[in-house]
This record gives structure tokens, C-alpha cells and sequence, in this order.
């Protein structure tokens, strides 16, 4: 019998895509090693009240795979990212959040078979409404869209 997901589990890992949209981030402006981003997530981040700021509970191992599979497969990533952005741009010229998340959205298109291509822009798509406007979705949706042909056919 095929599992069904839960509300709450499909709550968790949006948790776990934002969380690790914010991690990659994080790895973009700082530089933190990975094995250090996990810790700090884990033990302040994923399900931690700071200063009255509550963060929902995020599915830990799906949201180690995104991070620990971006940083693993950071070339490969990159290169199909570079092929579907608009000739005379380069990846480096997005700023970082959106590189954030069409990486992690990536890496989930190549690694992650087990989600529909749907399921994995349309998280993506959601994440993207925390930080940008309207165009900027429709940027993450072609791109990712364009990812999604080009890994899964």
C-alpha cells in the first residue's frame, strides 16, 4: 500500500526546504562549513523558540539531504542552473537568497525522485513568496521548470 503524505509531514518539509534555503544562504555569505550549519540549525533553528520567534519543526534527515546534497553536488548544480539562465547572465550576477533556492530546488529535481516534479516547484515557488514578489516567482518557476525537464525528461 503506497504511503500517503500527512499534513504534518507535508508541513515539515516546506519547514525543512525554507530551513535549508535559509542555511544555503547562510553558506553563500559566510562561508560556514556544512558540518557547523547543520549544529547550529539543529540545535537554534529547526523547531527552536528565539526571542519570541517561533520556528516550525522541520523533517531534520530531509532537510540534512538538501544541504549536505548542495554543498556535495555544488558543480554539477550550478551547471545546470547556468544552462537555463538567460544568455548574458550568470549564476553569480542572482543574488544569493535566489541562488539559495533554485539550488536546493535543484538538487531536489536531481536527487529526489521520491517527490513529484510539482510537489518540488511548487514548495519551491512558496519559498520563493517569502522573499520576493511576483516576478521573482515566475523567474524560480521557468528556471525550475526548465531544471525539472532537462533531470527527470
Amino acid at each position: 500500500m503506497p504511503r500517503t503524505k500527512t499534513p504534518s509531514r507535508a508541513r515539515a518539509r516546506s519547514a525543512a526546504r525554507l530551513a535549508a534555503v535559509q542555511a544555503l544562504y547562510q553558506r553563500d555569505m559566510e562561508g560556514t562549513a556544512v558540518p557547523l550549519l547543520l549544529h547550529e540549525f539543529h540545535h537554534h533553528r529547526l523547531g527552536a523558540t528565539i526571542e519570541d520567534v517561533e520556528y516550525a519543526d522541520a523533517e531534520v534527515d530531509f532537510f540534512d539531504d538538501l544541504v549536505k546534497g548542495v554543498a556535495a553536488r555544488a558543480e554539477e548544480i550550478d551547471a545546470l542552473l547556468s544552462r537555463h539562465i538567460a544568455e548574458g547572465w550568470a549564476l553569480e550576477r542572482l543574488d544569493k537568497p535566489m541562488r539559495a533556492i533554485l539550488r536546493a530546488g535543484t538538487y531536489e529535481l536531481l536527487a529526489r525522485a521520491d517527490v513529484p516534479v510539482g510537489s518540488v516547484i511548487s514548495e519551491y515557488l512558496d519559498v520563493a513568496d517569502a522573499f520576493y514578489e511576483r516576478r521573482e516567482k515566475g523567474f524560480v518557476n521557468g528556471i525550475l521548470d526548465a531544471v525539472a525537464r532537462s533531470a527527470r525528461g
